[in-house]
This record gives structure tokens, sequence and C-alpha cells, in this order.
């Protein structure tokens, strides 16, 4: 089968001509007798609260297929559900459909759970709501992995037993991503030496990059094997930020939408988790103009 298109993106690399698919793999590229369009490898969203008026942490099988299906209108062919910081009675039904929705036939596959707390930095909540946030339990976490197919958890790692978390969650077998934290330079490479492979929405809700400290996102960037994620929507960074950690990270450098139950439907008034947000030009805000 041919797509018939005009080119196709292969590692990075524009490559003119169609593209031969057989048996679901592709079998050739820069074919002659292209046509028009741009073929890619389908998107994988790590960072996604919900989409297409559906919020994840409270979304039932059918607000997964609603989701799925606009996700998959995007480029999106694996995602993420995301869960914020919430009160803990939350998480259950929400990881148990999430569980659900991974053996669901048809539309993006659900690879799992990304866990956006609760074992945060109140100082750098952004959208989560404080009273969520918890310290460092080694019980909680166990029986959150317990119940759903977490795969990926931010946590603040300078919080107090925040390194042991780490230490536990990647025995567990979970990724350990660093965001919404105060950490330093140092207890950043502390959290990686433990085994910690990612920062959350680099420069978003962390510790200001400084000179002599460059906290979570310069430490991140130094070291080859963490992934940086970005929000790379005009807002969130500036051009000129987004390309600097683009060329620091080149090849480790993660795209993340952050998406939450208004993308797609435009400006108006939405729920992020339990928090009321409100969209306006774009824009996710709470109430006291934080940015969500």
């Amino acid at each position: 089968m041919r797509l018939g298109v005009a080119a196709a993106l292969v590692d990075g690399h524009r490559i003119a001509g169609d593209v031969a698919i057989t048996d679901g793999q592709v079998t050739a590229v820069g074919l002659q007798g292209a046509g028009s369009g741009l073929a890619a490898a389908g998107f994988v969203d790590l960072q996604v609260n919900g989409f297409a008026g559906v919020d994840f942490l409270s979304a039932d099988a059918g607000g997964y297929r609603r989701a799925g299906e606009a996700l998959a209108a995007t480029g999106v062919t694996s995602y993420l559900p995301t869960f914020i910081s919430s009160p803990v009675d939350a998480y259950w039904p929400a990881l148990a459909q999430a569980h659900a929705a991974r053996a669901m036939a048809g539309g993006p596959r659900v690879v799992g759970v990304h866990l956006e707390g609760p074992f945060l930095s109140r100082q750098w909540a952004g959208a989560h709501d404080p009273a969520n946030i918890l310290e460092p339990d080694l019980g909680l976490a166990a029986k959150l992995l317990d119940e759903g197919p977490v795969i990926l958890m931010t946590v603040a790692p300078e919080r107090p037993g925040g390194l042991d978390l780490v230490t536990t969650l990647v025995r567990a077998g979970v990724v350990v991503s660093c965001g919404h934290t105060d950490a330093d330079a140092t207890t950043a490479h502390g959290a990686f030496d433990r085994g910690a492979r990612s920062v959350t929405h680099v420069y978003n809700a962390q510790r200001r990059w400084r000179p002599r400290d460059p906290g979570v996102a310069g430490a991140g960037m130094c070291r080859t094997q963490v992934t940086v994620q970005a929000i790379v929507d005009g807002l969130h960074l500036a051009a000129e930020t987004a390309h600097q950690t683009f060329l620091a990270a080149r090849g480790r450098f993660a795209l993340v939408t952050d998406a939450m139950e208004a993308a797609g439907l435009g400006d108006g008034d939405y729920w992020l988790g339990d928090r009321a947000v409100t969209v306006s030009g774009g824009a996710v805000r709470l109430a006291d103009g934080t940015l969500a």
C-alpha cells in the first residue's frame, strides 16, 4: 500500500517521495509518484490531563474513547493519561479506569499513567491545589502503584524522604521525573544518581535557573540519560528558551502538550482535575492568574 504523500520524516530528516506500507510496516520511503502531505511517526504524549471535553481523572470508558478519537486526529498514537495532585480517594477510580482503558481496542494506545503528584513542592504547586500536595509516603506510593498502571511519576526530590522515594519507584520499574520542585542542582543530581531520568515541563513550576545554581533544569541538561520535557506552545517558554533547551538536550528533548479537557474546544470555563480554570486566547489560567 502507498500512502500518497509528498515526503516523510525519517530520523529527523525530510525524505521527499511517497511511502510504502506492507503488513503494517514501513517498507520503503522516497518513492517516485509522490502525492501531497507529510508522513511522520505517530506522536507519543507523555503528559496529557484530558482532551476534547474529557478530564482523565474523572473519565469513564466513553470519555476515553472520545478523547482517544480527538487525540488520534492530531497524530497521537500513544499517550499517558496524566493525573495532577488530587484528593487521595480520587486516584483509585481513576487508576482503575486507566487500567481498563489499556485493554480498549481502537484509537491511540494508553501506555500507562503519569502521576504528576502528589509528592511535589507546595512552593512550586503551579496549577495544583497545595492542599492536595503531600510529603513523600512510601506506603501510599506502593498503593498507588498497586491500584493502576503507573509508569511515570513526577516528584520533588528535595522533600523529606524524596530521594528514598526516587529509589523505591525506580526499583519498582517506574520512570521518575523531577518536577514541581525547589531542588537545587546538587539535589537534582542526587535524584538522577538514584535513577530518576526525566525533567517535567522544564523551567515551569521549578526553582529558577541561576548561574551558580541552575537547579533541576541545568542538572537535567547536563545528564545525557535524562529526558527533558518541554511545553513549547509560545506561552510556557520563550522561543529562544525552547531553542536553547533543544540544542542542549538534542536527542532527549521531549515535546509534551500538558493538555487538559479544553483542548480542541476553545475559550471558556473548564476543570483541570478538581481545579476550575479559564481558557482565554489559548492560555489556561486559575482564577488568580496562575498559568496552568
